[in-house]
């Protein structure tokens, strides 16, 4: 077989696969491990906070704090195995982007609140707001 320019010799390297150009086949295979592996995990978090949830077997003033837990184990799989946040040096950026995005959240409901608890703080004592309509 002869190259042609239209015949390329990656072309060939894995028939039926949905690589890239100079992507092998094992890094293919490696990154679909990982998103089935972050995949098993995520179904397991979920399974188990609806059965902590659900079930009477734990004690029951722990399970908001069972369930805070996975949650936040359930946040770092999507981090790691879906949006690929690590620690690594190529990553600078895709860190800063999260570490600002909880700030603004962060921002946001501390704010809010605030807010609220300010004009909580500042309401009219119902009883004093049902002696002014009557008046």
């Amino acid at each position: 077989m002869t190259d042609t320019p239209h015949d390329h010799p990656a072309d060939h390297a894995a028939p039926g696969g949905d690589t890239a150009p100079g992507d092998s086949r094992e890094a293919l295979l490696s990154s679909l491990r990982a998103y089935i592996i972050g995949l098993a995990l995520a179904i397991l978090l979920t399974g188990t906070s609806f059965w902590a949830a659900g079930t009477h077997l734990l004690w029951a003033p722990g399970v908001p704090i069972g369930l805070a837990v996975l949650a936040v184990a359930q946040m770092g799989v999507h981090l790691v195995f879906f949006l690929h946040i690590t620690t690594g040096p190529d990553n600078t950026n895709n860190v800063l982007a999260l570490a600002f995005g909880i700030l603004i959240v962060f921002l946001v409901v501390a704010g809010s609140l605030w807010i609220m608890a300010n004009l909580s703080a500042n309401m009219m004592p119902l009883e004093m707001m049902d002696l002014h309509r009557q008046h």
